[in-house]
């Protein structure tokens, strides 16, 4: 391992022992599972309790692979069901909808944290995340939910570089983003439009195509994949255009800029 990663894995475990006992948002991203790991690992199974949300706005397949991974680390694990699609602050789908839906999130997070006698609630934000438009951190800051990846320095490339190191399967795993940042910003987030995206993006992952996002611009869908990816969707165009017709999508683009990390806050 680098030092610098070395010393931010010491400065991880030094937050971590003195929290004691934490119940950890857990998503089965990489930066979730090596926080799991890590603190599994410092803390010891008995005081730890990692907590998955179930929601339309999150892919089945992703909650299903985060109940595996912590049933491998032999850790406690509750799935609690949220209420995103109840809040009309958050259907509005204005720039701030990242926060409502994560102070839901956390509110039941904190009670459960609560009840289980536990100190701390934490998430798996890293450093490079504050470099993007996070509204998200706004509910973090007001339920104390803290972040100790961040806090001890990591950037999501060191993030991947110490989760191989540690063996862990998700260190090359496609970023995660809820389902409802493929829908633009001022559009009504809807249950149907956010299973016509991801009906597209799993056709689009069952064709090769891993690290990918699908916009949906009402008519008009535009894709979103790695450079060299977009070569692979363009021999395969004539299976997309028949899958995206039959979703309803009248148009269907591929972004030459390729896929980028909160592109829809690019209009900001």
């Amino acid at each position: 391992m680098k030092t610098g990663i070395k010393g931010k894995m010491l400065r991880l475990q030094k937050i971590l022992k003195e929290m004691k006992t934490v119940l950890i948002a857990y998503s089965g991203g990489v930066d979730s599972t090596l926080l799991l790991k890590v603190a599994k690992d410092t803390l010891g199974k008995k005081n730890i309790l990692a907590v998955t949300a179930d929601s339309p706005i999150y892919p089945k397949e992703e909650i299903k692979d985060a109940e595996k991974r912590v049933r491998i680390f032999g850790l406690r694990h509750l799935i609690i069901k949220t209420e995103e699609l109840k809040s009309s602050r958050f259907l509005q789908n204005s720039p701030e909808r990242c926060y409502h839906c994560k102070r839901g999130l956390f509110a039941k997070l904190t009670d459960l944290a609560r009840k289980e006698n536990l100190l701390f609630v934490l998430d798996g934000t890293n450093s490079d995340d504050y470099k993007d438009f996070r509204p998200g951190t706004k509910a973090a800051r007001e339920f104390k939910v803290r972040s100790p990846l961040k806090e001890a320095g990591f950037t999501k490339n060191e993030v991947r570089i110490l989760s191989k190191k540690l063996s862990l399967p998700t260190w090359d795993k496609p970023a995660l983003a809820c389902l409802a940042s493929r829908i633009p910003y001022g559009r009504r987030i809807t249950t149907k439009n956010l299973a016509k995206v991801y009906q597209a993006e799993k056709f689009l992952r069952n064709l090769g195509v891993s690290q990918v996002r699908v916009r949906d611009h009402k008519h008009i869908v535009r894709i979103e994949a790695l450079q060299e990816d977009i070569f692979k969707i363009l021999k395969k165009s004539d299976k997309i255009i028949s899958k995206f017709k039959r979703l309803g999508y009248n148009y269907i683009t591929v972004d030459l800029e390729g896929y980028r990390s909160g592109s829809m806050n690019e209009v900001l």
